[in-house]
């Protein structure tokens, strides 16, 4: 009996039988009486493997492998070929000897054909395990052998240095094996290489190349030290005076753009003052505008109210007011120019007073300005004369230190003429004051001989004062070291004419030779 059979999305269905000429691959049909159908899967099966290889040079190792293979589902007939060496028996040859005709192949280059007639009853016909082992015991036997033809005839560097060029070389000689199951490689993965059993040459390789990687990287880790010490210490220097250069340089700005905020502030209030002053007498004058408008329009709705209560009364009684309008006439006349005189002298009050508003508003403003600008300008020319008189004050410095022979001689002027030494002595003498101090005086050497030769074991006056004025240089000395002030040279020289008077008039006693 006839059934409909269709595939499950992973699956395809292999139809023999009659009307069949081969084998019939599709998703779904009809299945008649005389014909069979077999299911078989197309996902595809991860096979890993462990292989163990040897080299060119004689060297084995393990090669970790893992493919995904599965039926070749795009290849549907596109390489449908006849091929030169299958002959048909029964025909014809030409004069040369080349084949006439040719036949078509079984599986007309259908990969899922191949796969069916091949292994797809062997693993989907329901025999257990023993069917599945069938095709991975063929697709690893393919695998194995094609990766030790391969990795036999090239070298352990190759391998290394040429690892794509392996890959796909590994993966082409596969491939080429599985067309012939009608199956597919969809993905390889060669992992990385291990030492077989008994051997470390990997470990060695290893070792190798971790030992010279941490040797280069302490070379390189010190030289970068040094070119870091070095740089850093470089580019400190160079901060550094550009700092310094930049610091000089914003304080001139500073200084040019304080002189230039200055002048733009006060012409800021200058300017200002002027605006508001501007500005308050348009908004015055405004409000005095609207006040005025204001009135009139007052004025003329009480005259259009008198108007209308007049034609009120004119259309609810004609006559009642004809009779009355001679002796009222009188009085709404008078009342109008009463109220018309009370309107124009109260609007002309009111004008007044915002004119004289106004006027008073625009002389506070005015006044205000006006001195508002003069202080600004007085205190820019006080400004201006305090900087030039310190400029003045410094230019008189300057030349004063010139015609003195430099600061020095301009200090010790400053401190003669300001009476600083004078009230230096002051100072030493309050503070010596009272004191009563015991000097006594020792003489050795020649003076000392001396002193015993005159007979009064005592040394003379004029010795005494050599011995004080020979300490007087090394103590000016300390003093210039300490302090900056040299005393001046007629000083030392009146000193060493006196000396030398006394020494002669000691020597030559009244007189004599």
């Amino acid at each position: 009996m006839a059934s409909y059979r269709i595939a499950a999305p992973d699956e395809y269905l292999a139809i023999t039988g009659m009307g069949v000429k081969s084998v019939k691959i599709t998703k779904a049909a009809w299945v008649w009486p005389f014909q069979r159908c077999v299911r078989f899967s197309v996902q595809p099966h991860d096979y890993a493997m462990n292989l163990q290889a040897m080299t060119k040079e004689k060297l084995q190792f393990l090669l970790p492998v893992v493919f995904t293979i599965g039926p070749d589902v795009n290849q549907r007939g596109a390489n449908t070929r006849r091929f030169a060496g299958d002959i048909d028996p029964h025909a014809g040859a030409s004069s040369e000897g080349a084949p006439v005709d040719e036949y078509r192949r079984e599986d007309q280059g259908d990969a899922l054909m191949k796969y069916a007639m091949l292994l797809a009853d062997s693993s989907n016909s329901g025999k257990g395990a023993d069917s599945h082992q069938f095709v991975e015991n063929i697709i690893k036997g393919i695998i194995e052998g094609e990766t030790r033809v391969l990795v036999s005839s090239m070298t352990m560097e190759e391998i290394f240095t040429e690892r794509e060029v392996f890959k796909r070389r590994i993966f082409r000689n596969i491939q080429t094996e599985l067309d012939q199951f009608g199956c597919k490689i969809y993905n390889a993965n060669v992992k990385e290489l291990k030492d077989a059993p008994n051997s470390i040459y990997f470990e060695s390789l290893s070792r190798k190349a971790h030992e010279g990687a941490t040797n280069q990287a302490r070379i390189d880790v010190a030289e970068a030290q040094l070119r870091g010490n070095v740089g850093e210490a470089k580019r400190k220097g160079e901060q550094e005076r550009e700092i310094a250069k930049i610091h000089a340089e914003t304080a001139v700005q500073k200084t040019e753009r304080d002189i230039e905020r200055a002048s733009a502030e006060a012409v800021l209030a200058t300017r200002k003052t002027e605006l508001n002053r501007d500005v308050e007498i348009a908004r015055i004058a405004a409000t005095r505008r609207t006040e005025a408008q204001d009135e009139e329009l007052k004025r003329e709705v009480q005259i259009k109210r008198a108007a209308a209560e007049m034609e009120r009364l004119r259309a609810t009684d004609v006559v009642k007011a004809t009779i009355a309008r001679e002796s009222q006439q009188q009085a709404a006349d008078a009342k109008a120019y009463e109220i018309e005189a009370e309107a124009r002298a109260n609007y002309e009050k009111q004008k007044q007073d915002a004119e004289a508003a106004a006027y008073k508003t625009v002389q506070e403003a005015s006044a205000w300005s006006e001195a508002a600008i003069k202080r600004a300008e007085a205190d820019r020319q006080a400004r201006i004369k305090e900087a030039e008189g310190l400029a003045a004050m410094a230019d008189a410095y300057a030349r004063l230190g010139q015609a003195f022979g430099g600061p020095a001689g301009l200090l010790q002027y400053m401190m003669i003429e300001k009476g600083t030494y004078v009230e230096l002595a002051k100072a030493n003498a309050e503070a010596i004051r009272g004191l009563q101090p015991k000097i006594s005086v020792w003489n050795t050497g020649a003076e000392a001989g001396a002193a015993a030769a005159d007979g009064t074991g005592h040394p003379s006056n004029i010795a005494t004062m050599r011995n004080i004025y020979q300490m007087l240089p090394p103590l000016m000395t300390t003093i210039n070291e300490q302090t900056g002030i040299t005393l001046p040279e007629w000083q030392f020289g009146r000193l060493a004419n006196q000396m030398s008077q006394a020494e002669r008039n000691e020597e030559q006693p009244n007189g004599k030779p």
